[in-house]
Formats: C-alpha cells, structure tokens, sequence
C-alpha cells in the first residue's frame, strides 16, 4: 500500500557530497515523520535523521553540522544532504516513514524503503 524508493547513493571520496531522496506513493493518508536510517557491515540499524511533518528535525550526532534533512510535504519526499562525508558513513541508508494509510487510518505504522548504499573511500 506503501511504496517508498531511495535514490542518490553512491561511491564518494572523503570530504565529498551526495543526496539522497526518498518518495513515497501509495494510499497514503498522512505522514507523521519521515527519515533516515543507516546500517553498516556488522552494526545495527541507527537513526540518521527525523522530520516531521511540522519540519522540526532531529540528528544524530555523528551527522549533525554534516547532514540536512528537508521534506516536501506536497510530494511525500525527504531529502538527506551529506556533505563532509566521512569513511565512517559508509553504510546502506533506508528511509522510513510513519504515517497512515487511507485503509489503516486508526493509526500510524511503520515503513521502510529498500536501502541505497552509500561508500565513502579514504
């Protein structure tokens, strides 16, 4: 009923930059919060970036100064901007969303997109 597709991963030197966006479609009813996850070989999925729908936003602190996650309300679409990039941020970055659906409207649930692999070589 959700359909959430990353794109922008990639392969970057340390210091460079990328963007991810991440779309959702679907029977959606609302969103509460959009956002980023990440997991790299061997660790356990960790929060990158939250918005939510009224734009306040949460970082992890590894990212904070280095990250900027943004939304487009009218598109159902977040963006995660990583600039500095670390080789320590490589990792599979998964968007999530929490929201409703227009069939599943007593309350929100989770989902998740399929990964973009991020790589950042020293």
């Amino acid at each position: 009923q959700v359909q959430l597709v990353e794109s922008g991963g990639g392969l970057v030197q340390t210091g460079g930059s990328l963007r991810l966006s991440c779309a959702a479609s679907g029977s959606i009813f609302s969103i509460a919060v959009m956002g980023w996850y990440r997991q790299a070989p061997g660790k356990q999925r960790e929060l990158v970036a939250n918005i939510i729908s009224g734009g306040s936003t949460i970082y992890a602190d590894s990212v904070k100064g280095r990250f900027t996650i943004s939304r487009d309300n009218a598109k159902n679409t977040v963006y995660l901007q990583m600039n500095s990039l670390k080789p320590e941020d490589t990792a599979v970055y998964y968007c999530k969303m929490r929201g409703r659906t227009w069939s599943l409207s007593s309350r929100d649930y989770d989902y998740w997109g399929q990964g973009t692999q991020v790589t950042v070589s020293s």
